[in-house]
């Protein structure tokens, strides 16, 4: 047969001090799973807007660099063109030059014809 077991009253100060700390602990929270990080309303809103201010300033770089490609392309247009015309001119002026000296060569060639022929000087 089992005993009962006197119990002295310092032992019921201690049962019941640690049963009002178990009641306490159960009010205490809990170590929980780690929340998801909370954003605003105003930090979510400005990221939105530094993310299209940076879509925006891209599409603007984007812009000036094929505007730049553009001016580039004219002024290479430009100069090829001007080259051209300053070859057409040289190509002119070498023909018109030949025609000029085949010209003086023909009435040099008439000219000592015309004075063997006509007896005065013997070449």
């Amino acid at each position: 047969m089992s005993q009962f077991k006197t119990v002295g009253f310092a032992e019921r100060l201690s049962a019941a001090a640690e049963a009002r700390k178990a009641q306490l602990a159960r009010f205490k929270p809990k170590a929980a799973a780690p929340a998801t990080e909370f954003v605003s309303r105003e930090a979510r809103l400005e990221a939105e807007r530094e993310a299209v201010r940076q879509a925006r300033k891209a599409e603007r770089e984007a812009a000036k660099a094929a505007r730049a490609a553009n001016q580039e392309a004219e002024r290479q247009k430009a100069l090829e063109a001007e080259q051209a015309a300053l070859e057409a001119k040289r190509a002119e002026r070498r023909e018109r030059k030949s025609a000029m000296k085949s010209d003086s060569q023909a009435r040099r060639a008439a000219r000592l014809a015309a004075y063997s022929t006509s007896g005065n000087i013997d070449f």
